[in-house]
């Protein structure tokens, strides 16, 4: 039996968004509801995989079915596809089970030839109207489907020819051009097919459709769809569906038009309809921000019957669909057509307040509008922004270029860029770029995607930039029309000034504003984010998974739970010892080497600084776990380099060779000299070539005397003093790099001696924990053991993960490890998103066998993977008891730990 490739719309509803696409699932579930949508069918999402299976052909069948289904729709519509009498146009659109917008194929007005066109024309006795719809089709056709391409700094040849037409009108609009212009126009777009690709514009009706398919199965593969969605991370087997419906027109006239619009506002979340419309055009027209649209509020005063008819669909079917709507439609000869409903796009700050909004009007629970909003969202809403005394600074510098659409929100600083290819290329070199173009096309959009920022001279809110803009959480600045953009000199000119590709701009999408140079940014009040807030509430109650904070400095702590963490995971001492007046005490300290005396008068002067660092984060995580990560990282780091010293040495000796120099000089160099020497000596005694595999961690505790035991001191020393002043201290000391239990054994028994000792001295008693890191694979797989001597576990993940791979976090990136994700060798960066089936393994082997040995153990992680969704999603899987992250990133764990709870199933008890 064939298998059924093709569906009519009475065959289809919305819960067959796989199978039938987005677009598809949509057209059926209006249909359904009885509202106006043109007679349609719909190739499957498998089909297209079929047809890539097979080498790019159609799967047996699915042709045979595509004809029965045209007979079908040619019923309903009362007319014939090629009929020269009464013909029957068709559009073939694409549609992925998700919104991608503007990344695949779509042709209109498909069916059209030297007959066909007549017959239109008389039909509906617009002879204008018909060879406008031809030319748009050949226009399409040509481009899509035949592969008619323009250079990466030449205009497109379509648009060439068209604008050189629409200079000899008055208007200099397309709606200007005569029917005559339009025949010569048409004329002139098949030469160009014909020279650029040596065929013949097909005329058999049936040829072009099965074309038309063809082409948009193959846009699923197409580099901008490949590309966008490996930056949604989105599976590249889900195949498009393929809508053949039939062409309503919104280009007969100024009684008939073409909009997209949102049931919400998809910038700030608003509750009203926003969106575009365009009198006397089609679709294209207005997504590619050829012509400039009207609001879609102008609607009432034109067509005020179509607008109420339009508002209540709008309201009905987002109701319907409990979530804001993108929906497309066409006004034909005054008679509204409802093309497309779909999940809208919509920014961070749009998300946020769209899900809170709902639950308060009963569209949506608690449950539901938390994972409304992506954990990136929450992050984007935390990006920097533009100070206004800044702006208004510039401005009256006279930097204040133009001011266009707020169509992205956010604030962008980058070079000029006017092509996407160059675009993508400067910032894989770490460039910050802002893509600048006339208008952006799908072909853009690896540019876009690589690109700070987004301005565009031409389009409106609802153009692709804007779109696409939204969607990927970039600003955008677009329909800034006092652009001159000029793409062969690779410049700008605004207002009479000059700006050169490689020129900054710095660009704000949500005023619109654009200005020259780089202006700086200032970050967003989170204590004033109150829907955030809200959503983070109801995450807080849903989620079982603690949050915690990586923080080095009170500053850090305090910003940290601000954001709502619940403890710190990790306090990193070296990073104290780095400050500038205490570095040269613990250079005397390293150098002491064999001195005991010397060493330990380092440590003493060493050890004031440390206290008083531990008792202000001790102040301001009043009542939360405090765990504390005693030194670790290689000592060599705290001297001068190695190069550096070598070419000091290398240069005094030279001096010494001199031999005009004077008895008192020479002296002074050899003390010098020796001196040099010495530190070199030491610095090449601990030099490692990857320290991971050296003297690090509980090794420099074990082997240089007093280093731990001072920091124990101090740590103590705090949290006694900080508890007599009322304070709540639960400090938790983290013995690191461990890898085997006699390691783990030595350092605790004497450390813990230290901390009694202290504790007898203040007179005070205080919680406290010791435990270790879980970093080195042998502590992992040895978990059981270790855990005698460990009250907690903390994963340090980014070691973890570069011993158990091999692979050197530190300059793996840029020497394979990108290429390696790009080329698919490797599914995501493992040091961005923990590795489930390796790292993720030796993981769940030592909670398991920990917790066998100690029930109940704390198990957390501190490495960069405690601020990755996904990652976040694999410890709460596991069992954890908290992740840690870097300030900026505790909301953004604590959204994605509310949504494994919720995907789980298993949300905590709520006090």
């Amino acid at each position: 039996m064939t298998k059924k490739w093709v569906y009519l719309l009475h065959e289809g509803n919305a819960s067959m968004r796989d199978l039938l696409g987005g677009k598809g699932a949509g057209l059926a579930e209006m249909a359904n509801a009885g509202l106006p949508v043109p007679p349609s069918f719909i190739i499957t999402t498998e089909a297209c995989n079929e047809y890539n299976a097979l080498g790019k052909k159609f799967p047996p069948g699915m042709w045979e079915q595509t004809l029965e289904a045209m007979k079908v729709i040619e019923k309903e519509s009362g007319k014939v596809f090629g009929d020269p009498a009464n013909p029957l146009l068709v559009s073939v659109r694409s549609g992925a089970r998700v919104s991608m917008p503007g990344m695949m194929d779509t042709v209109l007005n498909l069916g059209l030839n030297a007959q066909t066109l007549e017959g239109l024309a008389k039909a509906t006795g617009n002879e204008r109207f018909a060879w406008d719809a031809y030319r748009r089709f050949i226009q399409m056709f040509g481009r899509i489907v035949m592969g008619v391409k323009a250079g990466a700094d030449e205009e497109d040849p379509f648009e060439q020819v068209l604008r050189e037409y629409k200079a000899k009108t008055e208007g200099g609009q397309d709606t200007d051009l005569t029917t005559d212009m339009l025949k010569e126009i048409c004329a002139k777009f098949k030469a160009i097919i014909k020279q650029c690709t040596g065929k013949d514009f097909p005329e058999d009706p049936y040829e072009q459709l099965r074309m038309a398919i063809a082409a948009v199965f193959d846009s699923w593969m197409g580099r901008r769809a490949v590309d966008y969605r490996n930056f949604h991370k989105l599976p590249h087997d889900w195949g498009t569906a393929v809508n053949v419906v039939t062409m309503v027109f919104g280009n007969m006239g100024f009684d008939s038009g073409t909009g997209v619009a949102f049931t919400r506002d998809p910038a700030t979340g608003e509750k009203v309809l926003y969106g575009e419309y365009l009198l006397n055009a089609q679709g294209e027209d207005v997504v590619a921000g050829i012509r400039t649209p009207k609001k879609i509020a102008e609607l009432k005063n034109d067509m005020p019957e179509v607008y109420e008819q339009f508002a209540r669909m709008a309201d009905l079917l987002e109701k319907h669909y409990r979530d804001v709507q993108d929906l497309e439609f066409t006004i034909e000869r005054g008679k509204l057509w409802m093309l497309q409903t779909r999940s809208g796009k919509r920014t961070a700050r749009a998300a946020v307040k769209i899900a809170v909004d709902m639950v308060r009007e009963g569209l949506i629970t608690k449950e539901e509008a938390v994972l409304r909003v992506e954990p990136e969202q929450v992050d984007q809403l935390l990006h920097p922004r533009f100070d206004t005394k800044h702006k208004e600074a510039a401005a009256r510098e006279g930097r204040l270029l133009a001011k266009g659409l707020n169509a992205s929100p956010g604030a962008a600083v980058g070079f000029v860029v006017f092509d996407a290819d160059r675009a993508a290329a400067r910032a894989r070199k770490g460039e910050d770029v802002i893509l600048t173009r006339p208008e952006t096309s799908p072909e853009d959009v690896h540019g876009m995607l690589a690109a700070k920022g987004i301005l565009t001279q031409h389009g409106g809110a609802t153009s692709h930039a804007a779109v696409v803009a939204r969607g990927v959480g970039k600003p955008c600045v677009a329909g800034c029309e006092a652009l001159e953009i000029d793409l062969e000199r690779r410049r700008m000119i605004v207002n009479s000034k000059v700006i050169e590709e490689g020129d900054y701009i710095s660009i704000d999408g949500t005023t619109g504003e654009v200005f020259l140079g780089q202006l700086p940014t200032t970050v967003p009040n989170f204590a004033e984010e109150k829907d955030l807030q809200q959503i983070l509430k109801w995450a807080d109650e849903i989620r079982r998974l603690g949050v915690w904070t990586n923080a080095d400095y009170p500053r850090d702590a305090k910003r940290a739970r601000e954001f709502g963490a619940e403890g710190i995971g990790l306090c990193r001492t070296e990073h104290m010892f780095f400050e500038e007046e205490r570095r040269p005490i613990v250079q005397r300290m390293i150098m002491a080497r064999g001195d005991e005396k010397k060493r330990q008068e380092a440590l003493d002067q060493l050890l004031p600084f440390q206290r008083a660092d531990f008792e202000g984060i001790f102040e301001v995580m009043d009542g939360l776990p405090v765990i504390i990560r005693l030194i670790d990282p290689p000592m060599h780091e705290f001297l001068p380099p190695r190069e550096q010293l070598i070419g000091e040495v290398t240069e005094l000796r030279c001096k010494l060779e001199n031999e005009t120099i004077s008895a008192g000089e020479r002296k002074q160099l050899e003390k010098e000299l020796a001196e040099k020497e010495e530190v070199l000596r030491v610095v090449e005694s601990l030099w490692e070539v990857n320290p991971m595999l050296g003297l690090r961690g509980c090794r420099v505790g074990i082997m240089y005397k007093g280093v731990t035991e001072m920091q124990v001191r101090a740590i103590f020393q705090a949290a006694c003093r900080m508890a007599k002043k009322g304070i709540e201290v639960h400090p938790e000391v983290m013995i690191p790099l461990v890898g085997h239990v006699n390691e783990l054994q030595l350092e605790r028994e004497k450390l813990e001696q230290v901390a009694k000792e202290v504790m007898a001295e203040e007179g005070i008693e205080v919680d406290y924990k010791f435990g270790t890191m879980i970093e080195v694979p042998r502590a992992a797989l040895t978990a059981d053991e270790i855990a005698k001597y460990a009250e907690f576990f903390s994963f340090g993940t980014n070691d973890l993960t570069q011993m158990t791979f091999g692979i050197s976090r530190d300059d793996a990136e840029g020497k394979f490890l990108l290429e390696y994700v790009e080329r698919k060798i490797l599914p995501a960066n493992p040091f961005q998103q923990l590795d489930r089936d390796g790292v993720g393994q030796l993981m769940r082997m030592c909670v398991e066998k920990a917790r066998r040995t100690r029930p109940d153990i704390e198990i957390g992680i501190c490495g960069e993977h405690g601020g990755d969704p996904s990652s976040i999603e694999f410890c709460h899987m596991l069992g954890l008891n908290y992740v840690s992250c870097s300030p900026f990133r505790v909301p953004v764990a604590r959204l994605a730990a509310a949504h494994a709870a919720l995907r789980e199933g298993r949300p905590r008890d709520v006090d």
